[in-house]
């Protein structure tokens, strides 16, 4: 039998299913893979094994009365510290929180998961309120890359995309703010999707209102499909949620005939030459794979000002509660945004929503001549740990380093990051995918037929 912290979700519950492998024999090896690596990653902030363990023996159980719960029955998951996890603290990588209870409720995720018996092992970091495109803090210090420890996983879902890439459970649930699951996706070699807005339930409501997305992060996209369709289950805390979709039918598409557009800059970003390489090739199998691939971008340009404007301006709602003597114990850089986004007016939030309203009509229209659009996830590598930013651009903000991400969720469409190869230092590099709104299934369809034809799962980080 295969190690169990090697296997995706789909092989677990067939070793299930088979009577190969328990969730209690999965759970034990993910627990020992968490004990053996983390203290090198820091990629968990809370380990919950004695209620994971008592869980798995439960799961075991209904797998031996051939009675499984759900879809997910025994699989061993992580949780970002965003989203409210039932009986235990959600600190949201900040001192300012504290861990003492109770914690009554789950999110709607964490409660669809809990539902179709996923074994939850612990939560992971997040920079403080998942603020920046990276994962360190005051509260939890630096996360690492499993590739290169001396690198960022990026971020804010830096802590599940570490533990996902290192054999720390195979599924993760992060959320995407500006980036927050493709950018970490891209820098650790795992897959993930930014679904279309309101697709999966989301409570409380974010302080960054519709920019802020739940997502899968996961070693397949077979794994990331069977997450989708149990999070987007219905829960009435969430006004904002789409109707519960047929599912993500993520089988292997048929490109033939598929509309693609690839993009290598946008129009205004700057590229590293080796990622810039990589993602081109990796366009040219789409074309392989029978679609019609054109070198054309989609017509905007950088939004970053207004996508500011409603960060900033909810990092600013996130701290206004706090009183001034508790800000010294911010992250330097949160204070900032918020300082800058507490002094935008109401005309600046609104004038920065017309352009967004302006973004999304120009890309409705940009997907009436394609289907999907092509990216880089990520313009560079991952960088140096414990960093804001690359050496480069030392007074910048992490927007300077994100220029394919964050347009994407001011648009709210579906985004996902699949790794398309590996610099010469070994280090991975993510290919975007982007549908238009409510193609959730053609961008997860068309991510599954380039995992088919460059499969990744081969390579493991050297942790």
């Amino acid at each position: 039998m295969s190690d169990p912290t090697e296997l995706t979700a789909t092989e677990l519950l067939d070793a299930y299913r088979a009577g190969r492998l328990s969730p209690v024999e999965a759970t034990e090896a993910v627990l020992a893979r968490i004990e053996a690596v983390d203290p090198q990653l820091n990629a968990f902030c809370l380990l919950t094994a004695d209620d994971a363990l008592e869980q798995a023996e439960a799961s075991a159980e209904r797998w031996r009365r051939g009675e499984p719960e759900g879809d997910l029955d025994g699989v061993p998951i992580s949780i970002k510290d965003i989203l409210l996890t039932r009986g235990h603290p959600t600190r949201r990588g900040s001192t300012t929180i504290g861990a003492e209870g109770p914690w009554p409720d789950d999110s709607p995720s964490v409660a669809r998961l809990r539902e179709a018996g996923a074994v939850m092992v612990g939560k992971t970091t997040t920079p403080e309120f998942a603020w920046k495109g990276v994962t360190d803090g005051p509260l939890t210090g630096i996360t690492r890359n499993p590739w290169d420890t001396s690198r960022t996983p990026g971020g804010s879902s830096g802590g599940a995309a570490a533990a996902v890439a290192a054999g720390m459970a195979p599924l993760a649930v992060g959320t995407d703010g500006g980036g927050s699951v493709r950018i970490p996706a891209s820098f650790t070699g795992t897959f993930t999707i930014k679904p279309t807005y309101g697709r999966l339930p989301h409570w409380p409501a974010s302080p960054f209102g519709t920019l802020a997305h739940v997502g899968p992060m996961t070693w397949s996209v077979a794994d990331a499909a069977l997450m989708m369709d149990v999070m987007a289950r219905p829960d009435a805390r969430d006004w904002s949620a789409m109707p519960t979709p047929d599912g993500t039918h993520a089988g292997i598409a048929d490109l033939a005939g598929l509309r693609v557009a690839y993009s290598p800059t946008l129009g205004f970003a700057s590229v590293d030459p080796e990622v810039s390489s990589l993602v081109t090739v990796a366009a040219g199998v789409f074309a392989e794979l029978g679609a019609r691939v054109d070198q054309v971008d989609p017509g905007f340009g950088d939004p970053v000002e207004d996508f500011e404007t409603l960060w900033f301006a909810g990092v600013a709602k996130v701290l206004e509660h706090l009183p001034e003597e508790r800000r010294a114990d911010l992250d330097p850089g949160l204070r900032e945004i918020a300082e800058q986004g507490a002094r935008y007016s109401a005309v600046d939030y609104l004038t920065a929503t017309a352009r967004r309203m302006e973004l999304g009509q120009i890309m409705g229209a940009f997907h009436q001549e394609y289907d999907l659009l092509l990216t880089p996830t990520m313009p560079i590598p991952a960088f140096e740990a414990g960093r804001e930013t690359p050496g480069d651009r030392p007074n910048a903000r992490w927007t300077s380093w994100t220029p394919f991400t964050y347009p994407f969720n001011m648009t709210q469409q579906p985004a996902a990051s699949v790794p398309c190869g590996f610099t010469a230092a070994g280090l991975p590099v993510g290919l975007q995918v982007v549908g238009a709104r409510h193609a959730d299934g053609l961008v997860m369809r068309a991510c599954a037929a380039f995992e088919q034809a460059r499969p990744w799962r081969d390579r493991r980080p050297p942790i």
